[in-house]
């Protein structure tokens, strides 16, 4: 039926919209109510046809906004019948038309949901219940109440939550309706909830004082609100704060200002946290208030409760008990240990030990004192003239904490200075001792208060959460007062759970740390103190200078102490992660055969999960149901009871089964997942042949017969009931028997003409067969030894009569063999022709003698009787399958998804509602410009190496291209070619589908809409319509009508409504569309739409075809319209698709204050569509994501666990598990989605439970919508700080006491980057983001509100991963300096010749180094689980695989990646969105952009590790033994070669000779290109290295510091060397380092010469030039004798010294990058270019030496298109290349 209404004779109303019509084009508000263009459902007109409206409770929901009754009316303005309140509010208060309009669909369209959900449904269901209505209001305004409670002002909702008035009634509706008024209207202050608790208490106030009639004082007539006329709210009250955001926003000069510098959203929203935003701005807002001063010192309001700094002292800042609770240990660990004994406890019983373990305290005070400073220099800027109190606090801190260090010195000395003078521990001292004691224990006592309440979380939540100034006063001392963030403790059982899990860990960690990492290094380190008389290498300027040499030993020690709590972490969470997943069920059914054993449990498990129950009103929820929903899992689970005995008695269910079954079935053809044979084999035929039994898939009863036969041979003799006892012991083999034998009659009777004598002998023949049967006498009567050659006969048979060409004759002679046989062999007594006549067996009558049997009474069906065949087809292949069928279905995608589908039935989830009950929801997409549809041209081009999209998907996806193809020819594609014309658009379709595309994205979303319609059909159907339904369906089948409805030239109208048209939509009723309209809809933000529109963009033509054809799909864009000269103004605006009118039709336009996008672009465009979205959830999906039919139908369970508890609080954000559908394009998009899926099942399983604190990371999760918006949206947009945008609504979900949990029985897909640039870009975007969360408030506050163990959960999941990484590369840097230190400065030699204990040492560090390298970071979690869900050889298995790939040299390469762009962007900044890539990668990138992109990041730093090793194997003693050497260095080479050689191994033809030799010309070309003005860094050098330093000009005072302390090590290489050459002479003197610096300058000087000359001289004068060339060679060499001759200048020394002055120079120049506005102008600036430019050059032949060298050599560019490619694909392009390669020579 059509969706669009008829118009009813009502009398048409001219209306006038009375106020704030915003439509720039007014005409349109003149328009007949009835005709208003309407979203879901024409509240307008609700007399229309639309099957939404046949559910009373919109029409109540409706009329309960209808009864204005006796308000008062708004002055100046025509008042209509037709209005309601919201219009009442509308006028009253200036809110535009449209955003009235849209609000009232939202709030009738809520409340009708929510009343629809009551059980029991209320007595009177034509009005609006109170009950409904209050929770709403209750929800929607609890963070308004919260946030009053917390400044101490009276709430303005004037209403008792106990009355029940009428009155009230309608007030509450007025509150709600203004709320979400001003929530719809606020654009950009969405983003900052307090502010519109603001707006809205003093526009509820005005409200008031309207309703209870107060007077104005001054004019003496009823109150007026203080802002109204039209468009009055967004010109008075949004327009000044949106400005001043937006100038904030321009002060931050497009995020390169400080972040100190510049209030941004946070800042703008805290500053409503305090009470003087009431005395400061006022109401109506004054303009003139200094909250709106944005430039300048005086006067303007500064960053509000907190101040992000650039710099690492955050992580100390937000994490200090994590790092106090390390160093304290390590500090106690290095005391017990220097007593060498072998347990600590022994060290520990001496009192001198015991007492020296004491100065732990003062660590602590230190630290402690560190932190209060660090607080007082970084957020001194939030003191201001308004907000004295912080200030007071942080000198206060300072100040006790520098007194407790005064304190702890005292009385420390004093038990030392007793000790001395007693000479043993006397009483008295120990009496010192206990002093001490109780000093420190007054110290640590807010520690065990909190440890108190940490036991206790009850008592902590009440004392945050209640606005008590008690409490207040009580905490000012210990945290600022913050309205986030309180109250935070989870409940008691889930702090045992995870406080087990963390003690479990440190446990392992201080163990390891103690006997293998502190305990090695004491006697070394004693050794190499002791050691006297060491024979330096070099100048010496500190004497005894072995502390330095100890300290270097250290260091990489104690890097590695501080972050392998991430290696345990990752351990131990693996461990946790696979036992929770084993408790929930997870990879039960891991393949087919497993499936097979459970699938007669299956469609109980359907009925039980996604089949609502008829449930007692009063049942649910009840401690009974509970226990009877867990005997009835177990049951299911493991088939006990045999459920599916009561499946053929109760056919509904095995009805409604088969119509699911078949239906994601039908849908994987849809999807060309399986072909037309394997359909019919996967799929539950209707019963159409009256067989007795439920006809299960032929996928199960293949080989079942053939077995019973053999059965049956064997026991000849044995009686009917021991033979068919042996039979039913296989459900699915009595089953294809029965079904055989019943397809058998019914086929033979279908054949042969009725009323003839070979009818009445087949049916005599049955029922004979029949009654023996049922006198159990039938191995008595018949033969058993006879059923193989019926067997055979009847297969015969049936393949003639399978065959298209058919041969009657045949037919007649196979029947009459078989009677021949059947009355012969099969009866065991002999009868006459007479007694077999007599019997109706044969024949009668001499008349009949004359024919044989059968001849004329042969009658097939017609051809196009496509059931019959079918099920002919379906008995030939029960009767003949010898095969089990295990690889069936052949995709294994396929496979993956019917086992993780069945396997989700069997895990636990709440039970399904009726669709109606459930609960609505949304789902949101921002789009910006990605793909929409390949276009044909798109799908045709291909790259240089032949290779087209197309081909690409062709090879990949062969099976599936093959089943596309058949699909086609089924749909009356005739040759091979239509399918670049007639049938173009679905082959675009079918290329999207497998890209990451914005079409694939929305038909995976609007399954969750085909799935309720289908779902709606199940719930509502009676027996009847399901029994009829299927048989109509399987008739629709063979008169050959095309199920699935998306051909493409039929017309539009008679394609109906929407592509999703499958078969079970031809049974539905029409008010499916209703309901699941009603509950769903799915809006996309196209934020550039109407651009796109303007400009004619294809983009636009496919966003409009895609909203054609699926009816639920919304698009909301940004339009602009220019208004004046230069003025724009700026519209939020939704569209649909009218199927009536055949066109798009806009529905709502709400004016925006200005342009859309302040902050970052994607959560500003997720923000203004989050008005357009219904319902109580939604879900943010991402352009990159897809969804599964067979997922889609469990949605509403999902929606139901928002009713559970999950530990104290109900959840607010559902976490979805993902699957990674890019996994199978190429290695590294295996590495990657490999790395990714363990990261998104096990990693959020842990997260979620047992350690509570999982956030928000990807985007499938489903978000409680009404929470959210009220709580500041669905991710946060500040510029630069949140480039991360998601994981802020994570963060800031758990500061507001929401909590996550995370689901595992519903999946949803994901894409992810496949080429190695888009991988490494989507990392560095990854790495910036964390960088930018380390200086956010957000983690500030999680860091010191969460307790210990969360907070530690919290560090090692989010920040801290990153850190830890860097952490990791650092550890290789520190022990290879180190290295370097001891060999060249002589420590080493001199503690070799000493003992060999120092070896020993190194063996500690080394280990250690070993293990991190190989990645258990990254291979554990992988491991276990893939082992989980796949088996465990299967994952061993797959883990080797991935080494062969070589996956440890992309993830030691991705680990440089996070290390670098984390490390930067702490410390100067310079993060930006970066988009990522998604189309498929077969391209070669070149030489010239490989370099551009890893230069900095991996190549120089590779390069300066390689230079220490090398220079250490030439001068340490050590590494003279070769195997020595090796095993110290192995993991640091391999990590060079990672660095250097991962781009090129994962860069497609990277090893191919000749494109290395134009990839290097390119390189040059690209390094001495003088580009103009508007070069762009691909194509000249200069510009390239301009916007390397880009993040050193944002960068502040200590961060360039940091950098130029950082720069000198490279100085250090000249110092060390200089003294090993033979020039040297042995000498230590510094004059040797100060000489040494006469080579560097002449070296510059000659630069320079040279330079000048061929400047002045080059172009014009030549001879000059090469004279000047000449004299310098001239010289150099005479200069070289003259050293040969009169020093002891060897020749080696002109190589070795290269190695000491080469990294000189490039410190030089990181330095002068560093000063470069110091430089720019001077001449000095113009040579560091030069420099540079030689430098760059240098190291590009650095990293093409091993390139080519590979190139070169034979067999390596297939062996690495093995490596890179799955196998299809690189054989494929393997034959490719030949015949491509032949046909050219052909062309020549």
């Amino acid at each position: 039926m059509s969706l669009r209404q008829h118009p009813p004779p009502v009398q048409s109303l001219k209306t006038h919209s009375p106020y704030g019509s915003s439509r720039p084009r007014t005409p349109q508000a003149q328009v007949d109510p009835s005709e208003e263009p309407y979203n879901i459902i024409p509240i307008h007109n609700l007399l229309a046809d639309h099957p939404s409206l046949r559910y009373p409770e919109v029409r109540a929901a409706a009329a309960a906004l209808r009864a204005v009754g006796d308000l008062r009316k708004p002055p100046f303005t025509q008042w209509h019948d037709h209005m309601d309140l919201l219009d009442w509010l509308g006028t009253f208060f200036g809110f535009q038309h449209d955003n009235v309009r849209n609000q009232r669909e939202h709030i009738v369209l809520h409340l009708a949901n929510a009343q629809m959900r009551l059980t029991p449904p209320p007595d009177n269901i034509d009005t609006l219940d109170g009950g409904v209505l209050r929770r709403f209001r209750r929800k929607l305004l609890k963070n308004y109440t919260a946030w009053c409670s917390y400044l101490g002002r009276k709430s303005n909702v004037w209403i008792s939550d106990s009355s029940r008035r009428e009155s009230d009634h309608r007030r509450g509706l007025l509150y709600v309706s203004l709320y979400l008024l001003i929530w719809g209207e606020s654009a950009n202050l969405r983003f900052v909830p307090e502010c519109i608790c603001y707006i809205f208490h003093h526009m509820a106030m005005e409200l008031n004082k309207i309703l209870e009639d107060y007077i104005d004082e001054n004019t003496g007539r009823p109150v007026l609100p203080s802002i109204s006329g039209e468009n009055a709210f967004l010109n008075q009250v949004v327009k000044p704060i949106y400005e001043t955001i937006r100038a904030e926003v321009d002060n931050s000069k497009n995020g390169t200002a400080p972040h100190s510098a510049w209030r941004n959203y946070d800042d703008i929203n805290e500053y409503f946290w305090s009470r003087r935003c009431f005395e400061k701005l006022k109401w109506p807002i004054d303009v003139g208030s200094t909250f709106f001063v944005t430039k300048g010192k005086g006067k303007h309001v500064g960053k509000t409760g907190f101040v992000e700094q650039r710099s690492f002292f955050n992580l100390f800042r937000s994490f200090d008990k994590l790092w106090i609770m390390l160093i304290l240990f390590l500090q106690a660990a290095i005391i017990v240990a220097w007593e060498q004994k072998k347990y600590p406890w022994q060290s520990l019983e001496s009192r001198d030990v015991q007492v020296r373990v004491l100065t732990v305290f003062f660590t602590w005070t230190g630290l402690r004192f560190l932190q209060s400073l660090l607080d007082a220099g970084m957020q001194y800027s939030v003191v201001s003239r308004e907000t004295l109190w912080p200030g007071v606090r942080m000198v206060l801190k300072i100040v006790a904490s520098a007194g407790w260090i005064i304190v702890f010195g005292v009385f420390y000395g004093r038990i030392w200075s007793q000790k001395n003078r007693d000479g043993e521990w006397s009483s008295e001292a120990n009496k010192r001792v206990v002093n001490f004691l109780e000093v420190a224990l007054v110290f640590i006592l807010p520690e065990l208060l909190a440890l108190a309440l940490f036991i206790l979380p009850w008592i902590r939540n009440f004392v945050e959460n209640t606005n008590w100034r008690v409490f207040y006063l009580l905490s000012w001392w210990f945290q600022s007062r913050t309205f986030v963030g309180r109250g935070l403790r989870e409940g008691l059982v889930d702090n045992i759970k995870y406080t087990l899990f963390w003690v479990v860990v440190l446990a392992t960690k201080f163990c390891f740390a103690y006997f293998l990492q502190v305990k090695p290094m004491i006697a070394p380190t004693k050794n190499l103190l002791n050691l006297r008389g060491v024979s330096y290498e070099w100048h010496e300027f500190f004497h005894n200078s072995n502390r330095f040499a100890v300290g270097l030993l250290w260091l990489p020690v104690i890097l590695i102490y501080l972050m392998d709590l991430q290696i345990w972490y990752s351990i131990y969470s693996s461990l946790v992660g696979a036992a929770v997943g084993l408790f929930d069920h997870l990879g039960e059914i891991r393949n087919m055969q497993q499936l097979r054993l459970r699938f007669q449990f299956f469609a109980s498990a359907i009925q039980f999960n996604l089949m609502p129950e008829e449930q007692l009103l009063n049942a649910r929820g009840t401690l009974k149901s509970k226990l009877n929903d867990a005997i009835r899992r177990l049951k299911l689970r493991y088939g006990l009871g045999r459920p599916f005995k009561k499946l053929e008695s109760n056919q509904v269910e095995a009805n409604k089964f088969a119509l699911i079954w078949n239906e994601i079935i039908a849908i994987f053809r849809e999807e060309d997942f399986i072909s037309d044979y394997e359909v019919e084999l996967l799929e539950l035929p209707q019963n159409t042949w009256n067989v007795r039994v439920l006809r299960w898939p032929c996928l199960l009863l293949c080989n079942e017969l053939l077995l019973a036969l053999s059965q049956a041979k064997e026991l000849v003799d044995a009686p009917d009931k021991w033979l068919w006892y042996k039979i039913c012991k296989n459900e699915f083999r009595r089953c294809a028997i029965i079904e055989a034998y019943d397809s058998i009659r019914h086929l033979l009777l279908a054949i042969v003409k009725c009323n003839t004598e070979e009818h009445s002998i087949i049916t005599v023949l049955f029922q004979e067969i029949d009654q023996s049967i049922h006198f159990e006498k039938f191995t008595k009567t018949y033969n058993m030894t006879a059923l193989p050659k019926i067997h055979a006969k009847l297969i015969t048979l049936l393949e003639l009569l399978i065959k298209s060409k058919k041969d009657i004759n045949k037919v007649v002679n196979i029947l009459q063999a078989l009677y021949e046989v059947a009355i012969r062999d099969f009866y065991k007594e002999k009868r006459s022709i007479d007694q077999l006549r007599e019997d109706g067996l044969a024949s009668g009558g001499p008349a009949s003698g004359e024919r044989l049997l059968f001849e004329n009474a042969i009658e097939l069906p017609e051809a196009d009787n496509k059931t019959f065949y079918r099920q002919a087809r379906r008995l030939h292949t029960i009767l003949t399958s010898r095969d089990s069928m295990h690889n069936i279905p052949i995709n294994l995608e396929a496979r993956r998804r019917i086992a993780f589908f069945s396997n989700s039935l069997f895990m636990n989830m709440p039970h399904a509602p009726q669709v109606e009950k459930m609960m609505a929801f949304s789902v949101l997409t921002p789009y910006y410009n990605e793909e929409v549809l390949y276009s044909k041209e798109q799908l045709r081009t291909e790259n240089e190496d032949g290779v087209s999209i197309l081909y690409y998907l062709q090879t990949i996806y062969a099976d599936e291209w093959r089943n596309f193809m058949e699909r086609m020819h089924g749909e009356g594609m005739v040759n091979e070619d239509e399918i670049w014309t007639t049938k173009l658009r679905d082959l675009r379709l079918w290329a999207s589908y497998r890209g990451q595309t914005l079409s694939r994205t929305v038909r995976g979303m609007m399954y969750y809409y085909r799935a309720l319609k289908m779902l709606a059909f199940l719930d509502s159907a009676s027996e009847m319509d399901i029994r009829e339904g299927s048989r109509e369906l399987a008739s629709m089948r063979q008169s050959g009508g095309s199920i699935d409805g998306f051909n493409s030239e039929r017309s539009p109208s008679t394609r109906s409504l929407s592509r999703a048209d499958s078969s079970v939509s031809l049974l539905f009723k029409g008010h499916e569309y209703g309901t699941a309209l009603m509950k769903y809809t799915y809006v996309v933000a196209c934020q550039i739409y109407g651009t796109q529109k303007a400009k004619k963009d294809p983009h636009a033509e496919e966003i409009l075809y895609l909203m054609k054809n699926n009816e639920a799909l919304r698009v909301a864009y940004v339009d602009e319209v220019s208004s004046g000269r230069d003025e724009k103004e700026y519209y939020s605006v939704l569209v649909k698709y009218d199927q009536q009118l055949q066109k798009e039709v806009e529905i709502y336009r709400v004016k925006l204050p200005g342009p859309l996008k302040l902050g970052e672009g994607k959560p500003e465009n997720q923000n203004h569509a989050l008005i357009f979205t219904r319902g109580d959830a939604v879900q943010t999906i991402d352009m990159n994501q897809d969804n599964y039919f067979e997922e889609a139908l469990k949605m509403r369970n999902l929606l139901e666990e928002y009713r559970h508890y999950y530990g104290i609080r109900k959840p607010t954000i559902l976490g979805v598990r993902e699957h990674i559908f890019t996994g199978s394009v190429s290695s590294l998009a295996w590495f990657m989605s490999a790395q990714e899926m363990s990261f998104v099942t096990l990693g959020q399983r842990v997260l979620a439970n047992p350690l509570k604190i999982r956030m928000h990371y990807g985007h499938p999760d489903v978000f409680d919508r009404f929470w959210f918006l009220t709580r500041g949206g669905v991710s946060k947009a500040s510029r630069v700080i949140n480039i991360s945008e998601d994981i802020f609504a994570g963060f800031n979900c758990t500061l507001r006491g929401g909590n996550v949990t995370h689901h595992e029985y519903i999946q949803v897909g994901k894409g992810r980057d496949v080429g190695f640039n888009q991988v490494s870009m989507f990392e560095a975007k990854v790495a910036s983001g964390n960088g930018e969360q380390v200086l956010s408030r957000d983690v500030y506050r999680l860091g010191h509100r969460l307790d210990f163990f969360r907070m530690l959960s919290f560090f090692y999941t989010t920040v801290g991963f990153f850190f830890n990484t860097q952490m990791v590369i650092l550890t290789v840097y520190t022990f290879l300096w180190g290295r370097l230190y001891l060999a060249l400065s002589g420590v080493e030699a001199s503690a070799t010749e000493d003992n060999a204990s120092n070896n020993k040492a190194l063996g500690a560090i080394l280990n250690q180094q070993f293990i991190i390298q190989l990645g258990v970071f990254t291979a554990l979690p992988m491991i276990v689980e893939n082992s989980l869900e796949h088996g465990f050889l299967g994952a061993i298995w797959d883990f080797i695989t991935m080494q062969l790939q070589l996956s440890s040299v992309f993830y030691t390469f991705s680990m440089g990646t996070r290390a670098h762009y984390f490390g930067r962007t702490i410390l100067h900044g310079g993060a930006k969105y970066r988009a990522t890539g998604r189309g498929f990668v077969v391209q070669h990138k070149s030489f010239a952009e490989n370099y551009r992109l890893y230069s900095r990041s991996h190549f120089v730093k590779a390069i300066e590790l390689g230079l220490i090793l090398i220079v250490y194997a030439a001068y340490s003693p050590i590494a003279t033994g070769t195997f020595v050497y090796i095993a110290l260095t192995i993991t640091s080479w391999l990590l060079v070669i990672s660095w250097i050689m991962a781009p090129f191994v994962f860069n497609p033809s990277g090893f191919d000779w000749l494109k290395t030799v134009y990839d290097f010309d390119d390189f040059m070309n690209w390094i001495w290109y003088r580009g103009g003005v508007f070069a762009k860094s691909e194509q000249s050098w200069e510009k390239w290295w301009y916007e390397e330093q880009d993040h050193l000009r944002t960068t502040g005072l200590w961060g360039k510091m940091l950098e130029i302390i950082l720069d000198i090590r490279f100085f250090f290489f000249q110092y060390g060397i200089v003294y090993h050459l033979d020039i040297a002479a042995g000498s230590k003197s510094i004059a040797v380092y100060l000489l040494s610096w006469i080579y560097v300058i002449m070296a510059v000087g000659i630069f320079m010469i040279i330079a000048y000359a061929r400047d002045k001289y080059a172009a014009k004068e030549h001879i000059y030039y090469r004279m000047v060339q000449f004299l310098l060679i001239i010289l150099s060499i005479l200069v070289i004798i003259a050293l040969l001759k009169f020093t002891e200048f060897s020749f080696v020394d002109f190589f070795t010294s290269l190695l000491a002055f080469l990294p000189t120079g490039w410190g030089f120049i990181l330095i002068a990058q560093v000063l470069r506005p110091f430089l720019e102008n001077t001449m000095i600036w113009v040579l560091v270019i030069s420099m540079a430019r030689l430098y760059d050059i240098m190291f590009g032949v650095i990293v093409m030496v091993p390139v080519a060298l590979l190139s070169w050599m034979p067999g390596f560019q297939s062996m690495q298109t093995r490596i890179l490619f799955n196998e299809a694909f690189s054989r494929g392009l393997q034959i490719f290349k030949i015949v491509t390669g032949k046909k050219s020579k052909a062309a020549t």
